[in-house]
């Protein structure tokens, strides 16, 4: 029986950007309204889980081991997406801002891209230097990305949750 290839967390993570990468891509091309939601919504979701994982499994196994002030900034850099996300969810193509907000959205999540890939100094090669077990968290990775993707198709996206900002009343 062949053993699978073990999971490593950062090849992982790298291909969910690509991925994300490309629903903007269709997105941008896209010309029909219906298109646009349909992807608008893809970007949402895969977004969302992407950062769960790297909330609730790579990040906190990188506490500590890497550069703390990356790992803050990853974290609002997540917040500022939530937001986004969630008025794109709530919105429609035919919204005033809706192209506008997801043309944000996609610049963040080109600048987290590049924080966490980036040649030197990345979060994911200190992750590497540091020592963390990508192999086992890659495992992790693929249980709670099948158990969030479950979810998601049972009852929607979950309202966004920041980590980061205060909690203020309007």
């Amino acid at each position: 029986m062949a053993q699978a290839k073990p999971q490593d967390i950062v090849e992982l993570l790298t291909q969910d950007h690509r991925e994300v990468e490309q629903l903007f891509e269709q997105f941008e091309q896209a010309k029909d309204d219906s298109r646009k939601q349909e992807l608008a919504q893809e970007i949402c979701k895969q977004l969302t889980i992407h950062a769960t994982i790297e909330e609730e499994v790579f990040y906190p196994a990188c506490e500590g081991k890497i550069d703390q002030d990356l790992l803050k900034e990853a974290l609002v850099e997540h917040d500022t997406a939530k937001v986004l996300i969630a008025d794109i969810e709530a919105g429609e193509p035919s919204d005033e801002f809706f192209a506008a907000k997801v043309k944000v959205l996609r610049e963040g999540i080109e600048h987290h891209i590049a924080e966490e890939e980036k040649e030197t100094g990345s979060l994911f090669r200190q992750a590497r230097t540091a020592g963390v077990d990508v192999e086992a968290l890659g495992a992790l990775y693929v249980r709670r990305k099948a158990q969030l993707n479950q979810a998601v198709e049972a009852d929607g996206l979950p309202d966004p949750e920041p980590t980061t900002l205060e909690k203020t009343q309007l």
